[in-house]
């Protein structure tokens, strides 16, 4: 700015002044005003209002919404009650800039404080100790009309040990499923679910106490905290054969029976490409030990051709499967 002024007092046009020194002329011109100009008057003190309550009227504004039968009520209630009973404090406004000074503009209410929710943790290093299970809407014949997938795996093999459908969600049912599942596959040592009213119904908990098996909960709004069932349904509705809409009862019980069918044979890169079906019933190890030899037999006639003598990493199985991984020394246990 002080190029600018030396170069139009020395009598360069301002037009050529602005272009060498970057300064546009209209910030120049503002910039010699305010020099020029009169100093600004300073501010006034702006009065008192003449209504403004008095200290002790605002202590009373303060005693009486702190008092035992107002403290948990909001201002604009507070306000209503006493013009019922012919006594005025203060207006609304005013009652909340008096809680505003003294920092208690927050929730009046009281309210119940819960404990965080217990992070589970599950592992399983073997089929048939934890289970896990859910319930998923299949969308029916008309708009609003769903049927209710059923659906247990166990989160160590995979393998889809019960899946029913039903026209509704019902604690009865489920414990019909887990009946049968049980039945056929075994008795697990843990069952997990979300906390649904049909998994914290009285006939699903007094079942899994009858058997001796521990019951886990999912976190309120949490879906990481059953990985198994969430996945296991997102794979089913994501297949390009999953209809917009299913005909009948009968037709969704079908299409469950051969998705399970079909998905407990399937390889999953989870368990080494095996198959839910392999590692359930343990046929795991022998078909790795069939892959071994398969794989040292052909290092042994083309060693050009391998730059490892080991197995490829997606053919190894991890020794557990878990819900929200455990501290790492159980991992070691584990292993």
């Amino acid at each position: 700015m002080n190029a600018y002024a030396e170069l139009t007092g020395s009598g360069t046009p301002t037009r050529q002044a602005a272009a060498l020194t970057g300064v546009p002329r209209a910030t120049a011109v503002r910039a010699a005003a305010r020099a020029t100009g009169p100093d600004p008057e300073p501010a006034r003190p702006r009065p008192a209002p003449a209504n403004k309550l008095t200290n002790a009227e605002r202590a009373r504004v303060l005693m009486v919404l702190n008092s035992e039968e107002f403290v948990d009520k909001p201002p604009l209630q507070v306000y209503a009650i006493l013009l019922e009973r012919g006594q005025y404090v203060a207006s609304v406004a005013t009652m909340y800039r008096v809680l505003r000074e003294n920092a208690q503009v927050r929730e009046r209410r009281r309210l119940a404080t819960h404990p965080a929710r217990k992070v589970p943790e599950l592992i399983a290093t073997a089929p048939r100790q934890v289970y896990s299970w859910d319930i998923t809407k299949l969308p029916g014949p008309a708009r609003g009309v769903y049927y209710d997938a059923y659906v247990m795996i166990d989160i160590f093999s995979r393998y889809i040990v019960g899946a029913v459908v039903h026209a509704t969600e019902d604690g009865a049912l489920a414990t019909e499923m887990m009946t049968s599942a049980f039945g056929v596959h075994g008795t697990p040592q843990v069952v997990h679910s979300d906390g649904g009213p049909s998994m914290t119904s009285k006939t699903v908990r007094t079942l899994l106490a009858d058997l001796g098996v521990v019951r886990s909960r999912s976190r309120p709004r949490v879906s990481n905290d059953n990985p198994y069932s969430e996945a296991l349904f997102k794979t089913m509705k994501y297949l390009p054969e999953f209809p917009d809409r299913f005909t009948s009862l009968a037709h969704a019980r079908q299409f469950l029976d051969e998705f399970a069918h079909a998905y407990n044979h399937h390889r999953h890169t989870g368990i080494g490409m095996h198959t839910p079906a392999d590692v359930h019933y343990g046929l795991a190890d022998r078909i790795d030990h069939d892959r071994d030899a398969a794989l040292d037999a052909a290092r042994r006639a083309h060693p050009e051709r391998f730059t490892s003598t080991t197995r490829p990493k997606i053919l190894d199985r991890d020794p557990a499967a878990w819900i929200n991984p455990p501290p790492a020394d159980e991992l070691q246990l584990a292993a």
